[in-house]
């Protein structure tokens, strides 16, 4: 029975590298997966999923206006797809989710979901918080803060190495970046530490 998965975590965690290897077993058993990202991310080039570790496959790439049902039908039109995985999904939009969503119910194919869940800011993005809202299954992906605790924020780092406060939701980048903090640090670093009782 096919789902919609959503692995989710903060940056760094290792999801492209968790989805380059799930596709690659698919491969090994004869089956056939689907890889998209989004057109957007060209850090790896375009139409890339990349890991840190040094791994990478060509993918067809998403943008925020495709109709992401139509783009699964007619793939399955070109021929069988035993599984679609998806990177950098919290580029999606709301509509898109949806569906994906359908794709699953109405085609009967499996779609694997990976992508941040929270913003520099501590908001969801949209095709996170629809992704969250409609998935069948979620796994967190873990990564920790240098503190050793698990970290679920994210912080953005300006040109002088100091973490922003503000600016637009999306801003392509990696460890030049970003940096991924437990909540405590990084409210420490957004300077959101409140007085504590006496």
């Amino acid at each position: 029975m096919a789902k919609l998965y959503f692995h989710y975590s903060t940056m760094n965690a290792g999801k492209s590298t968790l989805l380059l290897q799930a596709a690659h077993n698919y491969r090994e058993r004869g089956m056939v997966p689907w890889l998209l990202t989004a057109q957007l991310d060209t850090r790896a080039g375009a139409g890339r999923i990349a890991s840190r570790i040094g791994i990478a496959e060509p993918a067809e790439t998403f943008a925020q206006g495709d109709n992401m049902f139509a783009r699964v039908a007619a793939r399955l039109d070109r021929g069988h797809v035993d599984c679609i995985f998806l990177d950098e999904a919290q580029f999606l939009t709301r509509a898109q989710v949806w569906q994906l969503a359908q794709a699953v119910d109405d085609l009967g194919v499996p779609v694997m979901c990976y992508g941040l869940r929270v913003d520099f800011r501590g908001d969801l993005f949209p095709g996170s918080a629809a992704l969250l809202a409609l998935a069948d299954e979620m796994r967190e992906v873990r990564t920790i803060c240098h503190c050793g605790k698990k970290a679920t924020m994210v912080v953005r780092l300006g040109p002088d190495g100091q973490p922003l406060k503000q600016g637009a939701q999306v801003l392509v980048g990696g460890n030049e970046t970003y940096v991924s903090l437990c909540r405590r640090h990084w409210r420490d670093a957004m300077g959101d530490r409140p007085a504590l009782p006496e």
